[in-house]
């Protein structure tokens, strides 16, 4: 109706908000719904911010702080996870939607920065795995080469090689 909704993770409430009786993104529970939001802006702040200076620093002490930093963060996501199918349990929900596009950055991080998602956190690169047996994800998440080499030409532009 012509009123812009902006942010992505407030995108994804409107739209639980306004189609909730079709398939609901945010457990019913307000306690639940509460440990969502934080695990979903834990993932948009900590995730998001480290995993850019994974790329953007020069191998170094500082590069190896934001790893260190990257891996503690991963680690945390996977404790939360345990073993759950998805962070909601049996259904793909809030949290999952957005932590996943960063799965297809995970391949750019590990090799600037020297290390395997898979090797580090594998409960969390096995969820990403079944994220990608989803349609809706796989149809929406660029492939992580893809993503490499869209990030090599970034390094090239900032002047980070």
């Amino acid at each position: 109706d012509g009123k812009p909704v902006c942010e992505s993770l407030i995108i994804v409430e409107y739209i639980d908000e306004v189609w909730a009786y079709k398939a609901p993104i945010l457990p019913k529970s307000p306690y639940a719904r509460a440990q969502a939001r934080f695990w979903a802006d834990f993932v948009d702040k900590k995730i998001y911010e480290c995993g850019t200076r994974l790329w953007k620093l020069k191998a170094g002490e500082a590069q190896e702080a934001a790893k260190k930093e990257f891996i503690e963060h991963v680690k945390l996501l996977e404790g939360e996870l345990g073993d759950k199918k998805y962070f909601g349990g049996d259904e793909f929900g809030f949290v999952d939607i957005a932590l996943v596009p960063f799965t297809a950055w995970f391949y750019s991080y590990g090799t600037f920065a020297n290390f395997s998602v898979e090797e580090e956190v594998p409960k969390l690169a096995a969820w990403g795995k079944r994220c990608m047996e989803r349609e809706s994800v796989a149809k929406s998440l660029h492939d992580p080469k893809k993503v490499y080499e869209f990030v090599c030409m970034l390094k090239k532009r900032f002047g980070v090689e």
